[in-house]
């Protein structure tokens, strides 16, 4: 039977240790309203190294660990990140490259089904935010079908700043969105471009959606007016790459 299970580590010293040896975390949990010196060195760690934090009730950490957590237990990433600096030192201007960046969607199962979308449809990357994003656990990279293990993925301070970069090397940058009027079949993806796609429930931070080139929809018949967002996600993947292939 596959095992589903995620490694932890717990306890603030130990946690410190393992970053600071490089060690991939994809979250830490901390105790809500906890404090304390080492505590908050924790923290103040966790934000430097781009890890995203979740502050719970003492509950939450007693289920994690089986042990003295000191109000912290942290998620072993099951993969390494990429650099998106050096993914775009790759970019060749010549050749149609799809990159995607994820402003937001916190669901695991989403993200891997995402992710599993991404590797089939060629995206050269999938770039996410260092706060407030999904971690890459064992439910992500079985979502993936094991995707999460090749496609690379690059973790942000905010996805505004990769927006301005990508556009930088000449990449167009699209959004999805369902306030848009212009809907992606007509809109002309063949070319390089970065899709954005928000959280599953406030979409792509309004200050984002501002500096992209495009913003753009799926038609939509029927009562319901949204897709999953891995479903949209994959339909606008799939409509770029026809363009860039037709």
């Amino acid at each position: 039977m596959e095992q589903e299970k995620t490694t932890y580590i717990y306890g603030i010293r130990a946690i410190l240790e393992a970053i600071e040896s490089g060690e991939e975390i994809s979250k830490v949990y901390l105790l809500k309203d906890g404090d304390g010196v080492l505590l908050n060195n924790l923290k103040t760690q966790a934000r430097n190294n781009k890890i995203t934090t979740s502050f719970v009730p003492i509950e939450k950490l007693d289920h994690l660990a089986k042990g003295n957590h000191q109000g912290a237990v942290a998620a072993i990433s099951p993969i390494t990140f990429a650099s998106l600096e050096d993914i775009l030192e790759l970019h060749n201007e010549t050749e149609k490259s799809i990159y995607l960046l994820l402003d937001g969607v916190t669901d695991v199962r989403n993200f891997g089904a995402i992710i599993r979308t991404a590797a089939c449809t060629g995206v050269k990357a999938i770039v996410i935010a260092a706060q407030g994003s999904a971690p890459i656990n064992a439910a992500t990279v079985k979502t993936s079908a094991g995707a999460a293990f090749s496609m690379p993925i690059c973790k942000v301070d905010h996805i505004k700043d990769a927006v301005f970069l990508m556009q930088s090397y000449g990449i167009t940058t699209f959004g999805a969105t369902e306030k848009s009027s212009d809907i992606i079949y007509d809109v002309d993806a063949n070319k390089s471009v970065a899709l954005v796609m928000g959280s599953e429930d406030k979409g792509i931070n309004p200050s984002t959606l501002k500096v992209l080139d495009y913003k753009v929809k799926l038609p939509m018949k029927g009562e319901i007016d949204s897709l999953n967002v891995s479903v949209a996600c994959g339909a606008l993947l799939y409509e770029i790459l026809r363009q860039q292939n037709s």
